[in-house]
């Protein structure tokens, strides 16, 4: 069977996949020939997610999921949360990102922080959501090399390591995609066996 993950990110087709198993066949956008941006002007996780999903199913009609993830801290009402990949302006620019976060928390003791995935799942029989959280706290400088996004900042409650020091098991191990991705999993191979 088919899948169409709604990203052009590498990194986050590894993570899908580590967690997803081998029982599928995954195409990215890139697989499919789809080059468009598509716009994420909402205010929730799940529209953006909805709206990526929705378009793709609509340009190609495989079964496909997209993900929306935002950084919550709460001593910044919620910010960066929904426009967390374009929280200094230009959209994916980590390093921008991270700075702008960390020069907002200078002299503030609550770096509570949490990480919020929606994925949304569209096929012919319809929509449906899943989600992860993970929550931690925010350090006062990156640290690490590996992952994405906000990885060299973010601490999980539990580690006394950032998310970019993480293996890709280590970081599974706390992961809100992972939370989310398992949820889709059991969705799935529940799907597969009544299909069969």
């Amino acid at each position: 069977m088919q899948l169409v993950f709604c990203t052009h990110n590498a990194h986050k087709l590894k993570e899908a996949g580590s967690i997803l198993g081998q029982q599928f066949e995954y195409l990215t956008l890139d697989d499919i020939a789809y080059h468009q941006d598509i716009p994420e002007p909402y205010e929730t996780l799940h529209e953006n997610a909805q709206t990526k999903a929705m378009t793709v199913f609509m340009f190609r009609g495989l079964p496909c999921f997209a993900e929306d993830t935002g950084l919550f801290v709460p001593a910044l009402n919620e910010e960066p949360g929904v426009k967390s990949a374009r929280y200094a302006g230009e959209h994916g620019d980590s390093l921008a990102n991270m700075d702008k976060l960390l020069k907002n928390l200078n002299n503030l003791n609550d770096r509570k922080a949490y990480f919020r995935t929606v994925i949304c799942y569209v096929d012919i029989h319809g929509i449906k959501y899943f989600e992860g959280r993970c929550d931690g706290h925010i350090t006062e400088s990156r640290s690490g090399d590996s992952g994405f996004g906000y990885d060299p900042i973010f601490i999980p409650n539990g580690s006394d390591q950032t998310f970019a020091t993480m293996t890709l098991e280590q970081k599974n191990i706390y992961s809100h995609r992972r939370k989310a991705f398992e949820e889709v999993a059991a969705f799935l191979e529940k799907k597969n066996s009544a299909e069969q």
